[in-house]
């Protein structure tokens, strides 16, 4: 898109002849323009018959003879300057919708009028704009970003607010009669744009009644072009993280960031839950103000039902996918979904704990999430449990998905101790294991043995009572025989081990050696030994009430049989 000068009119005609005698006979210029580094050997009078800013600047002049004139704040640079000499001087020069916007600027401030002189620079710039430059959007967008090194008399004359309603007008006739494949183009003409004027170009189409989706897509396609590497394109490729920093600095990086959030559309529904999450992670990286990240934490966690694992996993891992980041964002993301929950239930009357359908979705993500961020082994059990324990008992069903998120975090952390293992296995109710789970814990080396035999216990409880698939008492009251049963068969290991000492003792003494011995010594020693025996049996009863048959002892817990691995859960 290209437009010549043209000579018109007989005045014209004769300074178009002037001009090319005065090149043509290499007439001496009589005046130097300065403009920024650039310097110009003009003629005075070539300058006055077209710019009345020149004129004035001869007339005004306390010099006799004006031989200098600075020109260090034109607009555009000498680059325009020249093309404004040009016209000057009536040499063809071709205006481009990239520098229309600085001729224009240009010619305004050098006065080149149709008021001053007909057929002016100021008019053939201003037809350029309206014949060419407008009649497309790419046209328009164009100009637009050509005023960004304009400000502020690009604004002054105009120009950026008439760019600015021509191309969300534009936008809002193309989203409804699609012109164009694909069907997003315009977006990306419009991410050209720096963030201020991309943001009037959506509160412009916002005033045009434009649907929030439509400018979610703008938004989307902008943010991942101005953030390559920090925000994922279309493609779900992530640009390694050496090559973030490679197009800005990460103070700029943070302002457009912050830029960016604050354009969203309070429709919390319009943007991509990835996008978000993109976002999120992104703010945490570049340290973005407080304000930024609760907004986006705000948005995710509205969502949180339709979240997936993958998106929560964005907002954990580093760029490089080997460091976790502080999980805080993601603690308070499920703790606002949950409070969210709490109040609809008692909004609508319901006081009992919360388990909706969208909990059950979300503590079923959150579960399987624990299980992926177990294998960091710099997860600490305080945060692992911190957000195990966020969501609602009563949202988990069955606990099979947490204990298999429990069992590779132990089995990550090889080096914890009982107490350590224990704590990370609190969050974990082993009542709430199903039948396959139960044998699979019962036979897990990495679990505490308290853990195993709450497992054991519910299954043999299950198993008398025929009712596998449901409770047979108060939740409560079974916890509590639990750890009772618990501490009967640890005395049932002691009483084994006495019974042992025991019968080696009279092992002993059916030795004839040992026989001799006690022998030599009398009645009384025998009879003080059986006494003590019977004595001791009488205290390390297994048994508080019922039959006090203890032939069965060894089957209470058989370390001999060999254990068996039928059921696999991690």
């Amino acid at each position: 898109m290209a437009s010549h000068v043209k000579s018109n009119g007989g005045n014209s005609i004769a300074m178009e002849r002037t001009s090319q005698w005065l090149l043509s006979k290499k007439f001496p210029t009589d005046v130097d323009v300065k403009v920024g580094k650039a310097n110009f050997s003009l003629h005075k009078f070539m300058l006055v018959a077209k710019s009345n800013y020149m004129r004035k600047m001869v007339m005004e002049s306390k010099e006799a003879d004006l031989t200098r004139i600075d020109l260090s704040d034109f607009p555009g640079g000498p680059e325009i300057f020249e093309k404004a000499a040009n016209f000057c001087y009536n040499i063809d020069f071709e205006i481009t919708v990239k520098d229309v916007a600085a001729l224009h600027c240009a010619a305004e401030y050098l006065e080149m009028t149709d008021q001053y002189c007909d057929n002016n620079l100021a008019g053939r710039t201003e037809d350029f704009l309206v014949q060419v430059a407008f009649a497309s959007l790419s046209g328009t967008i164009l100009v637009l970003k050509s005023c960004e090194d304009l400000l502020p008399m690009a604004e002054d004359l105009k120009i950026v607010q008439r760019c600015l309603d021509v191309a969300s007008a534009k936008v809002c006739k193309e989203v409804i009669f699609l012109s164009r494949s694909p069907s997003n183009w315009w977006t990306v003409e419009l991410s050209v744009l720096n963030v201020v004027f991309f943001g009037k170009i959506i509160a412009a189409m916002q005033q045009r009644g434009a649907k929030a989706c439509f400018l979610a897509m703008a938004i989307v396609t902008y943010a991942e072009r101005s953030l390559p590497g920090l925000v994922r394109d279309h493609s779900g490729i992530w640009t390694k993280s050496s090559d973030i920093n490679s197009s800005h600095g990460l103070d700029q990086q943070r302002k457009l960031l912050e830029s960016i959030v604050m354009l969203l559309p309070p429709e919390k529904v319009s943007f991509p839950i990835n996008f978000l999450c993109c976002l999120l992670r992104a703010a945490v990286f570049l340290k973005a103000s407080t304000n930024c990240k609760k907004e986006l934490e705000k948005r995710v966690s509205s969502i949180l039902e339709h979240v997936t694992v993958d998106d929560l996993l964005i907002l954990s891992f580093s760029y490089d996918g080997e460091r976790l980041f502080d999980l805080e964002s993601v603690r308070r993301i499920i703790s606002a979904f949950v409070e969210k929950e709490k109040s609809v239930a008692v909004f609508s009357g319901d006081f009992q704990e919360v388990c909706s359908a969208p909990t059950e979705r979300v503590v079923k993500m959150v579960d399987a999430y624990l299980g992926e961020i177990a294998i960091d082994s710099e997860l600490s059990i305080s945060k692992f449990n911190a957000i195990a324990t966020l969501m609602p008992k009563a949202a988990r069903k069955v606990d099979d998905d947490l204990y298999r998120a429990i069992d590779i975090y132990l089995k990550a952390h090889p080096n914890l101790d009982e107490v350590e293992r224990e704590k990370a296995c609190s969050v974990m109710d082993p009542l709430k294991l199903s039948h396959e789970a139960r044998l699979h814990a019962s036979q897990n080396k990495r679990f505490p043995a308290q853990i195993v035999l709450h497992a054991l216990y519910n299954d043999q409880l299950k198993l008398r009572s025929g009712m596998d698939n449901r409770d047979v008492r108060d939740p409560m009251a079974t916890r509590s025989q639990v750890l009772a049963d618990v501490s009967l068969i640890r005395e049932n290991e002691t009483l084994r081990s006495e019974l042992m000492m025991m019968k080696k003792n009279i092992s002993d003494m059916q030795n004839p050696k040992s026989q001799g011995t006690t022998s030599s010594k009398g009645g009384a020693k025998k009879t003080t030994f059986f006494s003590s025996m019977t004595k001791t049996l009488g205290k390390l009863n297994p048994f508080r009430q019922g039959s006090k048959d203890a032939s069965n002892i060894d089957d209470l817990v058989d370390i001999t049989k060999p254990r068996r691995r039928r059921f696999s859960i991690s």
